[in-house]
């Protein structure tokens, strides 16, 4: 006859000889999710950047500060931030500053993350020290794989540099790199140990970058908020404009919604069958790599987007004027919803056998029987999917 055991809140099944035959133990790690706002961390923000960097055994904190090209070109605030954190007395920067290339390059092939890896050893991290990572979300995503799988997690700090990153990607919990042709292939999912979204970062963000960021704010709202829908419609001019108060107020606004939902939401590491805040992304990544990655991600997604919500029109129960309000909001917001490697139908329509894949299980796509009512399904109509994408084509006013 077997004994038990009670261990905690759980009866543990244990054989005459007290080995164990067999049992199921739920738990769960306690994370904490730190996000703040700045005006300018390189200048009078700084100490919100230090009060993060905690010092372990009276010991200072031991820093690696990494740095996307771009904004280094851009302005004096890499240096700046570098200057700080050198003669903070509660700070050990390791190395000189950091500078890797960005954008969808640095995703594309493992020299980054290798060149990360070397920098931490060199710089003798631990599980204790910091990695801080400035720049756009494929850098955040590169750097924070590199950070995740060193010595099985070094604690990461991004400060994201982009509208796109600071609305979503950047308070997100995934980090990878694109392998095998398909984006996010290799990746971890490692809640970051800190993230500070600071306005004068994006001061020299190009304008297609700019605007291009606030599709995740659109797609977010969909699905969480259908007021915040009716802001952005509203305030879209003033985003565009580039109208600081406004373009901040979307921001932290789409902010919050992802925060909520990866820290209440119950399935922060996608452990279930849906992942309803990649509403739109199963065309818009192959979308991505069908283009040679010279689509901007937020602009994929905004396709994405209009596609997925014409497709929830015509088979879901959308209302039409909803899918259209949608289209004109993305427009407003100076996005553009056509490429041409739409027109490769078929080979777009392979990207949800890949977005299934990437979760496992059965398909899975988020779909809107309304704004602010998303509904899962597990079945995709070919044939009204391409009505669809064959809509938008005409919608956008280019010829048949």
């Amino acid at each position: 006859m077997a004994l038990a055991r009670l261990e905690g809140r759980k009866l543990l099944n244990l054989m005459p000889d007290g080995s164990m035959y067999s049992t199921d133990i739920r738990f769960s790690v306690p994370f904490v999710h730190r996000l703040r706002t700045t005006t300018d961390v390189a200048g009078e923000d700084f100490p919100t950047l230090l009060d993060v960097l905690e010092s372990s055994d009276d010991a200072n904190a031991r820093v690696l500060l990494v740095a996307e090209q771009s904004l280094v070109r851009s302005s004096d605030r890499m240096k700046r931030i570098e200057s700080k954190l050198i003669a903070s007395q509660r700070v050990d920067l390791v190395n000189s500053l950091h500078v890797i290339e960005g954008g969808e390059t640095i995703k594309n092939s493992y020299v980054g993350v290798e060149s990360i890896l070397k920098a931490i050893h060199s710089g003798n991290l631990d599980r204790r020290s910091y990695v801080i990572a400035v720049g756009g979300g494929a850098m955040l995503d590169a750097v924070g794989y590199a950070a995740a799988i060193a010595h099985r997690g070094i604690r990461l700090v991004r400060l994201p540099t982009t509208t796109l990153a600071q609305a979503d990607s950047g308070v997100g919990v995934k980090n990878a790199i694109n392998y095998f042709g398909k984006k996010n292939w290799i990746g971890t999912f490692a809640v970051p140990w800190a993230v500070i979204n600071d306005s004068k970062l994006l001061e020299t963000l190009p304008h297609r970058d700019y605007r291009s960021g606030f599709s995740e704010a659109v797609k977010v709202a969909l699905l969480k908020d259908a007021t915040e829908l009716g802001w952005l419609e509203q305030n879209s001019a003033k985003i565009v404009a580039r109208e600081r108060t406004a373009s901040a107020r979307a921001i932290h606004r789409s902010c919050q919604l992802h925060v909520r939902h990866i820290t209440e939401g119950g399935d922060p590491f996608e452990m279930q069958e849906a992942r309803p805040l990649d509403f739109g992304h199963w065309s818009a990544h192959k979308l991505e790599a069908l283009a040679g990655y010279e689509i901007r991600h937020g602009e994929a997604v905004a396709i994405g987007v209009a596609i997925d919500c014409l497709y929830s029109a015509e088979k879901i129960g959308l209302p039409e004027a909803d899918a259209n309000r949608v289209i004109t909001c993305l427009q407003s917001l100076g996005i553009t919803l056509w490429h041409p490697s739409l027109q490769s139908v078929d080979e777009l329509m392979e990207g949800l056998e890949e977005f299934r894949q990437h979760l496992g299980g059965r398909l899975t796509v988020t779909m809107l029987r309304g704004i602010g009512a998303p509904v899962n399904v597990h079945q995709i109509d070919s044939s009204a999917m391409k009505n669809a994408i064959e809509t938008l084509k005409n919608r956008v006013g280019l010829p048949t």
